[in-house]
């Protein structure tokens, strides 16, 4: 099974050794990780430093083997709609098997702290959130799957978590989807939701209506911080992409590798 978004100690709010992080993928069962450390930017420059160094993720990861277990380098870029040239960069700080885009700022807001919540109905933030999403993805380019498209259902103020509905924003949804397929970019089951509001991000409605747009490349991450949630669902989550697409993705130089279920 696998893990493709993992951090340690090289993100900002990692916890523990890359060593660490991997011989845990190893008790969990895992075959193939992918470590996926933050390159993400505070718009306002409130909250400190949230870019890796390139020479400790070196460090960290380029002389990390295990036997048994499949270990790549990756990276998880916050895209908004400014920063596509510092994605082009960071790009070429070193080589990268895999590329994740994610979205933490809306408006110059973490959507993970209040403020962003402040004044806004549960519907209202998802809405907006999704909104940023979709203006992200039609700008960026680099990154070779979203991840966690419903990440705002597990945001430490979410005043009501929950999985965020397909049914009360499938056009904005169905619009993000087609995107992705029609660039041929992929999207991540992140099981980081399942005890935080109860479902994966995004839910099984969601992937098989991004299978019907067109969409093929689908990963599993568990978005561990910490050695006890490496793997966490990763083999439930398998189960429900092979009901749907009959197959998960890893990656190698950029390029999907696609594992029948």
């Amino acid at each position: 099974m696998f893990d493709y978004h993992m951090h340690s100690r090289v993100s900002f709010d990692g916890h523990h050794t890359g060593l660490a992080m991997a011989q845990a993928a190893l008790t969990a069962g895992l075959k193939d990780i992918c470590f996926t450390d933050h390159l993400d930017y505070d718009p306002l420059g409130q909250m400190g430093k949230l870019d890796f160094d390139t020479e400790a993720y070196n460090l960290e990861y380029d002389s990390l083997e295990l036997p048994g277990l499949k270990i790549r380098r990756g990276m998880e870029f916050g895209m908004d709609v400014h920063n596509v040239e510092q994605f082009k960069k960071d790009l070429q700080r070193r080589h990268f098997d895999f590329v994740l885009g994610s979205i933490h700022f809306v408006d110059d807001l973490d959507v993970y702290f209040e403020p962003y919540w402040s004044g806004k109905t549960v519907f209202q933030a998802e809405r907006r959130y999704l909104e940023a999403t979709l203006e992200s993805v039609k700008l960026h380019n680099d990154f070779d799957v979203l991840a966690h498209l419903t990440y705002i259902s597990k945001t430490k103020c979410h005043p009501a978590p929950r999985p965020v509905p397909y049914a009360e924003h499938r056009e904005l949804i169905d619009e993000i989807l087609k995107v992705l397929a029609a660039k041929g970019k992929g999207m991540e089951l992140n099981t980081s939701g399942m005890d935080r509001c109860g479902g994966f991000l995004p839910t099984a409605d969601i992937f098989r209506r991004f299978k019907e747009l067109g969409g093929e490349i689908v990963t599993v991450g568990s978005d561990a911080h910490t050695t006890d949630r490496v793997g966490q669902y990763s083999f439930d989550a398998c189960r429900i992409l092979q009901d749907i697409f009959g197959h998960v993705c890893t990656f190698e130089d950029r390029n999907p590798i696609f594992h029948k279920l």
